[in-house]
């Protein structure tokens, strides 16, 4: 695994990306551009603590917990660092692009060791040239310290040079142009002062929240460290003699604590304690390295070209947000992970596409993301008992807390107006959170968890699809009024006074497998257990009869041969779409251009996203016949071919998870225009395809679902009766690749796929061999095996 670079050679004065990414040097921004291959758009910065060039795990355990009214919290910046010469006349200006030449700028992201090394070379007005090399760690093995490694060398000259850093407390939430408006101020009760002569400190409270936050930091040099204090800084400051040719380095080690950590009493305490005892950067580097080897080989993922270093940064990105550190805390998955402010760090549902990656690597971090939902059961039912239901009716958008956090309004930047916003009622959300606690109980064998906190979500949201579903005496059928599904651009019928949509087929059908599911799991709970169950819940017979029902009897549309999207899809009008492509250029948000002519995208058969071919995402083609099947409709695989088609021509595709879930299903479908929508998927933030949205934060969920692509989606792997099924569709852009997991206890298991055949390594155990099943054929592969499989054409 290699890092990617990206090198100036000489500097332009008007190029006003490499003077901020120069001048923001150790100032809490990382160009994306240094991770990007070459051809990708215009470079984006992430600013913030929690985007400090390798990402700022310190800050996960409170940014990973957006806040009512606060949400992603900005921390103070431990990255302030900013160096000047010295000469006859005293100090010279501060090192910057405005006041020195740039000879040379190079940054490279070292995935494999999740380092930012960064390379600049000055020349003043007095000819003295400058090189500086800065490496930048946050530690993978200890989640509360990060370092700094500046190294500085006069290539021409004898000298002094002045360094300064500072832990920042003026920090705001500023990286997201449209909330300008808004209060980004989210410190409070900051306050500085010195623990050590090498050592100072910063402690201050979240707004809203009132998270008490306490951080250290440790300077050390070859010089003596003065220290002084502004307003809402801690400040460090050394003067360093150099001699031409001589490397003098300056370390920052930096500690974080917060309220909320376990075993602490005080978290200013606990960062000055950690920061003190800390190894010296080397060290801490060292025991860095050994902690990203261990993660590299869990998530080993061997895919050649262009698409495997892609899908190598997109893994880093998802490990940088969801590590094994996170599975002791309370964090769900913010959209945009923790790599910008865009959706105020809101959690949706997004964990639908990065989990089932996650069970099969770190089955640890599913588990706590599921308790977090758990944890929100409570203001879940409170929701639904406000809509008049019963179970559970889990937020579209939420914080900290679990409650509804969806904006009411939305403003088009094409019309510059304010419009109603109905995504709230898209509660196929709680479909996907059933469809995680199932997932992941198949692929870690965790009956534990399925039979406690995840029967009682399962029963719940179960509760709520059935309590919503009405009986259509004129249909024979029940039927779910007033939702908005996956596609988000239909939110209502023309004319009508009320907001939402009747019978979204995949709202429908993911709730009939939300109740079958439960009723399954309800037969097969010990019966202490489920004893147990009932009473708590007051389940009675008279529910069960009712979920049998309705999961076999809800009512699922179709026109023209093809499923509908919702109730009346079919007649809606047809949009000239070559027209709007001639005028528009990019019209994935067409919603918005329709708008800002008067007009309204429920006027047409126009989607966003994926939303009936959702089902072709979730379920594999057997088991979605299955469900159609239970439901009294009869999908066979020309029907769905056909739906397939038919929505594939009117999808605007205006969401980076639209590429992923075409490209799945087409690799099934039909494979000629797969790798299209694949590579989208793909190169959705690298090239920033949605036109800015990058530099708010990277998409975490299509990320997580470009590498399950590889690991389930293409080799048609399901965890399901306790064996490991496989229908492999390779690709020819993409026929030969291979992946480690992790399966009911079984460390490491191997899958190598070729165009005609299939190898599985099980590692020696003491476990039970794997059962793998394959259409034509199952297996069984015991542990210390290879079993290599002829595939059938």
């Amino acid at each position: 695994m290699t890092g990617w670079t990206w090198e100036y050679e000489g500097y332009n004065p008007a190029d006003e990306r490499l003077r901020e990414s120069l001048c923001t040097l150790g100032n809490g921004y990382f160009a994306t551009r240094g991770a990007i291959p070459e051809g990708a758009a215009d470079d984006v910065h992430y600013p913030g603590t929690y985007a400090a060039g390798c990402y700022n795990r310190l800050t996960s355990d409170v940014a990973g917990r957006p806040v009512e009214n606060e949400d992603m919290v900005n921390l103070p910046n431990w990255l302030p660092l900013r160096f000047r010469l010295r000469g006859d006349g005293g100090p010279g200006p501060w090192l910057t692009p405005d006041t020195a030449t740039v000879l040379e700028h190079r940054q490279t992201l070292h995935l494999s060791t999740g380092m930012l090394e960064r390379r600049t070379r000055y020349s003043d007005d007095e000819g003295r040239t400058l090189a500086v090399r800065q490496l930048r760690i946050v530690h993978m093995a200890d989640p509360h310290l990060a370092a700094l490694r500046t190294e500085f060398t006069a290539e021409n000259f004898s000298g002094e040079l002045d360094v300064e850093v500072a832990l920042d407390g003026t920090v705001t939430n500023a990286g997201v142009p449209r909330y300008w408006d808004l209060d980004g101020r989210h410190l409070t009760h900051v306050h500085t002062d010195t623990a050590a002569p090498d050592t100072v400190w910063l402690r201050c409270r979240t707004r809203t929240s009132d998270i008490r936050v306490g951080m250290a930091a440790r300077l050390t040099a070859d010089e003596p460290v003065a220290t002084h204090h502004a307003a809402l800084r801690a400040i460090q400051y050394t003067r360093l003699h150099l001699a031409p040719g001589r490397t003098t380095t300056v370390d920052k080690t930096v500690s974080l604590h917060t309220s909320r950590d376990p075993a602490i009493s005080d978290p200013l305490r606990a960062a000055i304690d950690r920061v003190i005892g800390a190894p010296a950067f080397d060290d801490l580097l060292e025991s860095h390295i050994t902690a990203w080897d261990q993660l590299w080989r869990r998530a080993e993922l061997d895919v050649p070209g262009e698409a495997g270093s892609i899908l190598r940064l997109h893994l880093f990105h998802v490990l940088q947000t969801l590590s094994p550190h996170t599975a002791d805390l309370d964090v769900g998955v913010p959209a945009r992970g923790l790599h910008g402010e865009a959706y105020r760090g809101h959690v949706f549902w997004d964990e639908l596409f990065v989990l089932p990656y996650l069970n099969l690597h770190f089955p640890e971090v599913s588990r706590a993301l599921l308790h977090y939902r758990h944890r929100r059961l409570g203001q879940a039912r409170s929701a639904a008992r406000a809509a008049g239901r019963t179970g559970a009716l889990y937020p579209w958008q939420s914080g900290s807390d679990g409650r509804e956090e969806t904006q009411r309004l939305h403003l088009n930047p094409r019309s510059g107006r304010w419009l109603p916003d109905h995504s709230r009622l898209q509660h196929h959300v709680g479909s996907a959170v059933a469809y995680n606690v199932w997932q992941y109980c198949e692929a870690s064998g965790d009956t534990e968890f399925l039979y406690t906190k995840g029967a009682e979500m399962l029963l719940q949201i179960a509760r709520f699809w059935a309590d919503s579903a009405t009986y259509d005496e004129s249909l024979g059928r029940y039927r779910i009024r007033g939702v908005v599904g996956p596609d988000e651009y239909h939110d209502a019928y023309l004319g009508a006074q009320t907001p939402g949509l009747d019978d979204n087929a995949y709202t429908n059908v993911t709730a009939a497998w939300v109740l079958t599911r439960t009723l399954e799991v309800l037969q097969t709970l010990p019966g202490p257990r489920r004893r147990e169950l009932v009473e708590r819940t007051a389940l009675d017979g008279g529910e069960l009869e009712l979920w049998e029902d309705v999961s076999r009897t809800l009512h699922v549309p179709f026109h023209a041969d093809v499923i509908s999207q919702f109730e009346g899809y079919g007649d809606l009008e047809e949009l000239d779409w070559d027209s709007y492509r001639e005028r528009y250029g990019d019209i994935r948000r067409l919603d918005r251009i329709l708008e800002a002519e008067g007009d309204t995208v429920n006027r047409y058969q126009a989607s966003k996203q994926a939303d009936v071919l959702m089902l072709g995402y979730l379920f594999s083609p057997a088991e979605l016949q299955g469900l159609f099947s239970r439901l009294g409709h009869h999908l066979d695989e020309t029907t769905w071919r056909r739906t397939v088609d038919y929505y594939l021509h009117r999808t605007s595709h205006g969401s980076t998870l639209s590429g992923l879930v075409h490209g799945w299903v087409l690799a099934r479908a039909r494979r000629a225009e797969a790798w299209t929508f694949c590579q989208e998927a793909l190169k959705g933030d690298i090239a920033d395809l949605q036109g800015g949205t990058t530099g708010e934060g990277i998409h975490l969920g299509a990320m997580a679902g470009t590498l399950d692509l590889v690991q389930r989606g293409l080799t048609g792997l399901e965890t399901r009766q306790g064996a490991l099924w496989l229908d492999p569709v390779p690709l020819p852009e993409l026929s030969s690749y291979g992946f480690a997991l992790r399966y009911q206890g079984h460390w490491g298991v191997r899958l190598c796929m070729e165009r005609e055949s299939l190898e599985i390594a099980v590692p020696s155990s003491d476990l039970s061999p794997i059962d793998v099943r394959l259409p034509d054929r199952a297996v069984s592969v015991q542990p210390g095996e290879t079993c290599q499989l002829v595939l059938a054409d």
